[in-house]
């Protein structure tokens, strides 16, 4: 029978240490501390009342739709300075991903080359 000494021993690796049922029993504890603190949460909670609802600053919540703020509204002053740059992206972009993949290998290739010659 094998000594449970020889089994950590065999178990040190030059990076460190690994044992399955020590590093089970470390997420156990972890698991148990994380499930004791949410015991200790707020017990007034109620589901599908108004405490669900997003807090908005105190203005009522529309529908989706109104309240949705579109990308192009969040960053208008970044599109607008580079928009030199997106009209030349848009008129590069089809949607064809097999070109996207064409532009890496040959942009990795580009620098495989420069690598090996550096």
């Amino acid at each position: 029978m094998v000594s449970f000494e020889a089994l950590l021993e065999s178990l040190q690796t030059g990076s460190g240490f690994w044992h399955p049922l020590i590093w089970g029993i470390a997420i156990g504890i972890a698991l148990l501390i994380v499930y004791i603190l949410r015991g200790l949460g707020n017990k007034a909670y109620k589901k599908q009342t108004e405490q669900t609802k997003s807090f908005l600053s105190g203005n009522p919540e529309y529908e989706k739709e109104q309240m949705h703020i579109k990308g192009s509204n969040v960053y208008w002053g970044f599109t607008e300075v580079l928009k030199g740059v997106y009209d030349l992206l848009k008129k590069m972009h089809n949607g064809n991903a097999s070109d996207y993949v064409m532009w890496f290998v040959v942009v990795m290739g580009v620098l495989f080359i420069l690598v090996v010659m550096l």
